[in-house]
């Protein structure tokens, strides 16, 4: 029998129903476990994370808004993921993990086997946090790292912080996805991250959705994808004071690229379905009170080549 998936969100889970699904992990009978926003007890929590250390079958793990709710239970997710072989996806968004709860996540996260897509968005995240996402960056010739990370919504994330992270993107030699939506970033920190996507060869997809950007921060970017070969093919800039003549002309560079991408590349093969199959979506932060009056028309607020569809998921938000 193919591996199911468990989706239940926002529920108070019973004691019975953790139990079916913890039975359901032990028997390697789910790929995909979402509990995004359900409450259980912290007995059932751990019962749960025990569940996910035996699994052999778990690719995607769901714990948005709110599930890991303190530090006692982030210890018990760690300890899970130090035994764990297979989740691939891992999603925490909306936790308020604070810099400790990375503290006591890191060796499990950074040594986890399989994992290639992390989300921690909303999450109450600093610098000492952010410096150890970084070294799930590994640089060119080290061992392989994260290819899909989500960082939205973490404002104690300083200027600093954010250098250091565009220093990481730059020499990150598997990274494909970044999200940093709704961070206040501003045009200094934009033009850092212009230069690392410039020197990734691999980063595809880049959100800047609400980070305070303006015109200047567009015209970088512009130039980049105007006069340098670079891997970018979608670059989110809705919420931001740019223009929506700038976002088209961006827009318009994007899509070149991709159409003589598609020239060049060499037809797929069939085959069977890989685990690329199941690939996840995330929950989108609401834009916070700092957020200033984007002057983009509702039409242009996504920038895309169209790489984003292929980011969707089975998963429900």
């Amino acid at each position: 029998m193919l591996p199911a998936s468990i989706q239940i969100s926002g529920e108070l889970l019973s004691a019975a129903e953790v139990q079916d699904i913890c039975e359901s992990l032990k028997e390697d009978s789910v790929r995909l476990l979402s509990v995004r926003g359900c409450q259980l007890s912290d007995r059932d929590f751990g019962r749960v994370c025990r569940g996910v250390a035996e699994s052999r079958s778990l690719a995607q793990l769901n714990l948005n808004l709110g599930v890991v709710s303190s530090i006692s239970r982030t210890r018990h997710l760690a300890d899970a993921l130090k035994t764990n072989r297979s989740l691939q996806t891992l999603f925490l968004h909306g936790s308020p993990l604070l810099d400790a709860g990375l503290v006591a996540l890191n060796t499990a996260l950074s040594t986890h086997p399989a994992l290639v897509c992390l989300d921690l968005g909303d999450c109450m995240l600093g610098d000492e946090a952010l410096g150890l996402i970084c070294g799930m960056l590994p640089p060119d010739g080290a061992k392989s790292g994260l290819r899909e990370l989500t960082l939205s919504a973490n404002p104690g994330i300083s200027s600093k912080g954010w250098a250091r992270l565009a220093i990481a993107v730059a020499h990150s030699s598997q990274l494909r996805v970044l999200n940093l939506d709704y961070n206040p970033l501003g045009d200094q920190i934009a033009g850092m991250l212009a230069v690392a996507v410039a020197s990734s060869r691999t980063l595809e997809v880049l959100d800047l959705e609400g980070t305070g950007l303006t015109n200047q921060s567009a015209q970088v970017f512009l130039d980049m994808v105007e006069n340098y070969p670079t891997s970018l093919r979608v670059l989110v800039l809705a919420e931001n004071a740019i223009s929506p003549e700038l976002q088209q002309q961006i827009c318009d560079l994007l899509s070149e690229g991709e159409e003589e991408d598609d020239k060049e590349a060499p037809p797929l093969q069939p085959g069977p379905a890989s685990s690329s199959a199941l690939l996840p979506i995330r929950d989108k932060h609401q834009p916070p009170a700092w957020l200033p009056h984007s002057t983009s028309s509702p039409q242009m607020v996504l920038l895309t080549s169209g790489l984003g569809e292929s980011l969707l998921a089975e998963t429900e938000m």
